[in-house]
């Protein structure tokens, strides 16, 4: 067992299956001699070489276009896209190509290829670099979507990405990239395909609330405090946004009657309001109260000094419950 921060975990991720299976490759901006601006591909030049381990133009829709090509013709790429924003030139990429291969080939051939996002603001980071863009990628058929909370999570998750025969987008908080360390089992058995599988972070009766990524930690804060006030609140962490693990929401909103769902994105047609569909959908008749959400504002991700305005935090998820709990 080692002691590993979500970064760490993740390069531990990358190593292991690069040492499994040749046919894994990084690419990216500055992952090679520099290990990737938040370090996450550090050392791995020096493990595994150049032709592995490859540095590209600042040209996200070349790269990525350019890893299609590679998946197709048998590797194992993982694209390290720098910051969230910097997606958008490869979103046509994405989306027309990685997206739709095994459907524009009748199911018959499938397309390895992970995308890694570090995604997000906390880190008082200039414009361009704090969106939380999973949405639209949840909305593309073809891709899965996953984004893990914990370090043991970013491992496996990452790992068992990387040996799905279809992409995915892999959304890495990197508010939590370092914000604590936990043991992390390096010789666990991984899945060979993602997982649509929710985790349950804390058991309770009268409250779900449901979040991922850098947002779990708030909700396990909030619900802390809950239970001060006598309020039992359950902490449901989605871990794949695409395909949502839909027996894992409904089974915990038919217990406790009650769902707030956080998410750093801008609300409007956010993944809260799928969620929220969801609930209202299937699990009407066990509501005790509407599904509330707590997420970003509808606007561009304000700069730096004025991120606390806009993210969620421990106080808003306080009042989301305790909208649900008034009902």
């Amino acid at each position: 067992m080692a002691q590993l921060t979500l970064v760490e975990a993740i390069n531990s991720g990358l190593r292991s299956e690069m040492e499994r299976d040749s046919a894994v490759v990084v690419l990216g901006e500055d992952v090679a001699r520099t290990g990737g601006v938040f370090r996450a591909t550090q050392g791995l030049l020096e493990r595994f070489g150049p032709e592995r381990i490859i540095d590209t133009p600042l040209s996200e829709a070349g790269f990525v276009g350019f890893a299609i090509g590679m998946a197709l013709y048998g590797l194992r790429p993982v694209v390290e896209i720098q910051f969230d924003c910097f997606v958008y030139p490869a979103f046509e990429q994405i989306v027309l190509h990685a997206g739709r291969y095994r459907w524009r080939t009748g199911g018959s051939v499938g397309l390895g290829l992970v995308v890694r996002i570090p995604f997000g603001g906390g880190n008082r980071a200039p414009d361009n670099h704090s969106d939380s863009p999973e949405a639209l990628f949840c909305h593309v058929p073809g891709l899965k979507v996953v984004c893990p909370a914990t370090p043991a999570d970013g491992r496996s998750m990452l790992q068992a990405a990387i040996r799905d025969p279809d992409p995915v987008i892999f959304m890495e908080p990197k508010r939590i990239y370092r914000a604590g360390r936990e043991e992390v089992d390096e010789t666990a058995a991984v899945d060979d395909v993602v997982q649509p599988r929710a985790a349950l972070r804390r058991r309770g009766d009268d409250l779900t609330l449901v979040a991922y990524g850098g947002n779990v930690p708030f909700c396990l804060a909030a619900a802390e405090k809950l239970a001060a006030d006598g309020v039992s609140a359950e902490v449901l962490d989605l871990r794949s946004l695409y395909p949502l693990d839909r027996d894992a929401i409904l089974e915990s909103v038919r217990r406790t009657g009650r769902a707030v769902v956080v998410h750093e994105a801008p609300g409007f047609a956010g993944l809260g309001a799928e969620v929220s569909a969801l609930i209202h959908e299937r699990a009407m008749v066990d509501l005790l109260a509407p599904v509330q959400r707590v997420t970003g504002l509808d606007v561009c991700f304000p700069l730096m000094a004025n991120e606390h305005d806009y993210m969620p935090n421990v106080a808003r998820v306080l009042a989301g419950a305790r909208r649900a709990l008034t009902f």
